[in-house]
């Protein structure tokens, strides 16, 4: 590792510096939500793994080390750059709602809400998507990657304190299911900072995949990741997850687990000034951060000055028009006609760019782009006491690789532990990414049989031709494109360093329905980061924004992580956001 050249000045003065350096490494480098899955994706690379394969392992290990907020029977959408044919590629890692899902049964039975607990499960998608990555674009079977994830869950490891503090901010809601007490509430409490937490039952389960990959190793690596594949959609697990949603009212059965299977399918992306940004589709928000792209493309941002006032207002304005389509017009393409097309055109996005007033905020919700699919959008006001409008559910993380051979790994594996019951003797909680479907008749992402909820993790993956790659991303909820877009913009308008770029203050608004049930919104709401300076939240304010602050860098605004990999010199840069225990390593 080395720390990288002097970083480039900005608009006026020198340059902040770093509280890390950027890394550089000349053969791989990976950035992850947590420091041991950086590690175990790093043994990977070391033992002469791809990209793809030290991706999945540091996925899984996220899925032990952080099962707060990831979880294996979770979701795992991922893109993967490559290097040979130059394609990129998007594994959807996203469950659909069971067969007998009925949206009447959450209108007439639960007056239009999602509950909490085992009705919000959909299909979980993240076994399959790892081990499909693996079978597409790795080179090592599911025992090679899952190691470090089972020593982690097997032999435990120190909890840290962002996991402690949510465990304990969640406690009552971990006590309604007894399975999850087990776990999470090990002698009935919180696990604090400093204990070493363990979880048999999830290392079991992953052995328990390795032992069936095992068994049919002789018939070849991809026979064998099938088997593990089995093992969890047809084998002990899934009857696991069944017979515990017969007993207690859930909806999953034998035939919803064994018939699913993630898609892959050719990126989305979109040219700003020459790079390539790259994203899932239309059944995640990632798309969002495309239109944010394309209707700041034509702006001069240099101009305006990092974080003033002027490009704060221009960036938030450009968000909320964005998360107005997001509302409208984003759904799964399986099930709802999305105008992919036009909603990602420049010429849309120049005229969705006339509507910002440089001088005034405009409407806290704006209208959506009168394409074919538009409707009128409800709006459910947050309360003053409702601190879930500016709280980012806390229930994502995030992996970037980039291997020797110039193959590139985004992935944003995501679903929490503390509104879903742990499956008894799994350690899993299958995914109850159902709280990002709407119980509402008429509603493009309303809750039917084999539907997609719009998914908020999305990961992204930019390609300058003949100068980088890099895979970046973040969780957050709604934060996850507003951070995003401020750190591409940051080292591509700015010139800065990645660890400089994921570093600087950030801001995000709240000024549209949440992802998440109950889908309130806090009008006109922007929340920034006290190392930008009052006097810019003070115009923000005079503009008709609804400020409020955050403390430093702030959890709440994201956890960068991002690898760029100079294709000129051949040097892999890795930068990781300090405001979550993530981390980046290279070599």
């Amino acid at each position: 590792m080395a720390n990288s050249k002097q970083a480039p000045d900005l608009t006026a003065g020198s340059a902040p510096l770093t509280m890390r350096p950027t890394l550089a490494g000349m053969d791989h480098m990976i950035s992850a939500g947590h420091y041991l899955a950086t590690q175990a994706g790093m043994q990977v690379l070391q033992a002469g793994g791809n990209a793809i394969d030290a991706g999945v392992a540091a996925g899984i290990a996220l899925g032990v080390v952080q099962s707060d907020i990831v979880n294996f029977g979770g979701v795992a959408p991922c893109l993967v750059y490559h290097a040979e044919s130059r394609k990129v590629w998007s594994i959807s890692g996203l469950g659909y709602w069971p067969r007998a899902a009925r949206l009447e049964t959450f209108l007439q039975r639960h007056a239009g809400t999602i509950p909490a607990g085992i009705l919000r499960t959909v299909i979980p998608a993240a076994p399959d998507a790892w081990i499909t990555a693996l079978e597409r674009f790795g080179t090592m079977g599911f025992g090679d990657v899952a190691a470090g994830a089972i020593r982690l869950a097997r032999d435990g490891f120190v909890m840290y304190p962002l996991m402690a503090e949510v465990i304990a901010d969640n406690a009552d809601n971990y006590r309604r299911w007894a399975s999850s007490a087990a776990v999470y509430l090990p002698g009935g409490r919180p696990p604090p900072a400093g204990a070493i937490f363990r979880q048999a039952d999830l290392a079991a389960s992953l052995q328990y995949m390795v032992d069936e990959e095992g068994a049919h190793a002789s018939a070849g690596r991809l026979a064998g990741l099938a088997a593990a594949r089995r093992a969890f959609y047809q084998g002990d697990i899934a009857a696991r997850i069944v017979d515990y949603h017969k007993a207690e009212g859930g909806l999953m059965t034998h035939e919803d687990l064994r018939d699913f299977a993630v898609e892959v399918d050719a990126a989305l992306a979109t040219d700003f000034r020459g790079t390539q940004v790259h994203s899932c589709g239309f059944w995640c928000q990632g798309p969002s951060l495309l239109q944010m792209l394309n209707i700041l493309e034509t702006c001069d941002l240099k101009s305006l000055g990092h974080n003033s006032a002027a490009y704060v207002h221009l960036l938030t304005e450009a968000i909320k028009l964005a998360f107005a389509d997001r509302e409208v017009h984003y759904a799964d393409p399986r099930h709802t006609a999305v105008p992919q097309q036009a909603l990602l055109s420049k010429g849309y996005a120049r005229e969705r760019l006339a509507l910002i007033d440089p001088r005034r905020a405009g409407p806290d919700m704006p209208p959506a782009g009168r394409l074919p699919t538009a409707r009128d959008i409800h709006v459910r006001e947050a309360g003053d006491g409702d601190t879930a409008r500016t709280d980012p559910r806390l229930d994502t993380s995030y992996v970037a690789v980039v291997d020797r051979h110039g193959n590139a790994f985004s992935a944003t594996p995501s679903d929490g532990s503390y509104n879903t019951p742990v499956i008894p003797g799994t350690g899993i909680c299958p995914s109850a990414r159902g709280s990002q479907s709407w119980a509402e008749a008429g509603h493009p992402c309303a809750i039917g049989p084999g539907r997609r909820p719009r998914l908020t993790p999305n990961p992204s993956l930019a390609i300058r031709p003949g100068e980088y790659v890099m895979p970046f991303g973040t969780p957050g909820g709604d934060v996850q494109c507003q951070a995003m877009l401020q750190t591409f913009l940051n080292i591509e308008v700015f010139g800065m360093e990645l660890q400089q770029a994921i570093e600087a203050p950030r801001f995000a608004s709240f000024s549209f329905p949440s992802s998440f049930e109950p889908h309130t919104t806090q009008p006109g709401r922007l929340m920034i980061e006290d190392l930008i300076a009052h006097e810019v939240g003070d115009a923000l304010a005079g503009m008709g924004h609804a400020v409020k602050w955050w403390r430093d860098r702030n959890w709440r605004a994201g956890a960068m992580c991002a690898v760029r990999h100079d294709l000129a010199t051949g040097i892999r840069w890795g930068g990781a956001d300090p405001r979550r225990p993530a981390y980046a390593a290279g070599w």
